[in-house]
């Protein structure tokens, strides 16, 4: 009988110098996911870190596991190979706005469509930054940048709303700067039986300080952010007394105990709808900015859909044996 290992986040850093800005987002993610890896019960040598080309995809070299370092917008067509190749490994595919939603778009909501058992960690700081600093799929109109010195003309992708267009099953969205949550939300996601994404805001210190601060920064983020939970209403606000409510067809920020309104009129999430409108509309939310697990859909992945087809085709089958082929 074999003991089991208790792990802690320590098992999971390897012996390479973190060479990333002062300041920089991406250490806290880094740390809230080797948090979160000793609370899912599995021997490290299960879990995989694959990235491309960018910031974000340094993290293999600071894992003490096994990691690829792919190629520019490649991570999630590599990361496909891994888990089909092997299915008993967790695969995480750390990759950047620019990774996934330019050069590696088409591997991106391919991914999502079809399913796979993957992981995504989406960091999102609406620039280029390992390459200093030009506008990417994500920056705003208006961002001056080294490409757009002027203002960047160019509308932005929503990854939310990209990946529910796409067909994603899990979505969820985090801030750069809230360690704990993430590691809630990395456990989650490793748990869902699919594809799960989950979007990082994540702040460029250099390139693009201060882009998320609005909702981030700990003196606002109770009265701009709602964190949403499945099975509970959406209900925030530094005192508790803010919550959503559908009018018509709009989600409405509303203040419990104003005009008649309770508790009970707050919109109680529900991330296991397979319809994905509401789930649209909540990534789409700018004030308040929607965090949390906002869908988490369980259908059949590809590698359950596949498994189905061969044994159908092998029952069907005349041919059980290869003698039976060449007879």
């Amino acid at each position: 009988m074999t003991t089991k290992i208790k792990y802690t986040f320590k098992d999971f850093q390897s012996d390479q110098e973190v060479r990333w800005c002062p300041g920089c987002d991406d250490y806290v993610i880094l740390r809230s996911v080797q948090k979160a890896l000793p609370l899912i019960d599995l021997p490290k040598e299960k879990f995989v870190f694959v990235s491309g080309i960018g910031c974000s995809s340094r993290f293999p070299y600071y894992m003490a596991n096994y990691g690829l370092h792919g190629i520019h917008g490649r991570a999630a067509a590599i990361a496909t190979g891994v888990r089909l190749a092997n299915p008993d490994l967790s695969v995480f595919v750390m990759t950047g706005d620019g990774d996934s939603l330019a050069i590696g778009g088409n591997h991106f909501i391919h991914a999502l469509r079809r399913d796979i058992n993957l992981n995504i960690i989406l960091f999102n700081n609406e620039i280029y930054g390992l390459t200093k600093g030009q506008f990417s799929p994500t920056s705003r109109i208006g961002q001056k940048t080294k490409t757009s010195p002027y203002g960047n003309t160019q509308p932005p992708f929503n990854p939310g709303e990209l990946a529910i267009g796409a067909e994603a099953r899990f979505f969820a969205r985090v801030a750069g700067n809230d360690a704990k949550h993430q590691t809630e939300i990395y456990v989650q996601a490793h748990h869902f039986e699919g594809t799960a994404l989950v979007e990082v805001l994540q702040n460029c210190v250099i390139f693009n300080d201060g882009a998320y601060k609005f909702w981030t920064d700990k003196s606002v983020r109770d009265e701009h952010t709602v964190y949403v939970e499945h099975g509970k209403p959406m209900i925030f606000g530094k005192n508790r007394d803010k919550g959503l409510i559908l009018d018509g067809l709009e989600l409405k920020e509303v203040t419990i105990g104003e005009n008649g309104i309770t508790e009970d009129d707050i919109l109680v999430h529900d991330a296991h709808n397979p319809d994905p409108t509401l789930h649209l509309m909540l990534v789409r939310m700018k004030n308040p900015l929607v965090m949390g697990v906002i869908r988490s859909v369980k259908e059949k992945t590809l590698e359950e859909r596949e498994a189905e087809l061969t044994e159908h085709v092998k029952a069907i089958s005349k041919i059980k044996s290869f003698d039976d082929l060449v007879s």
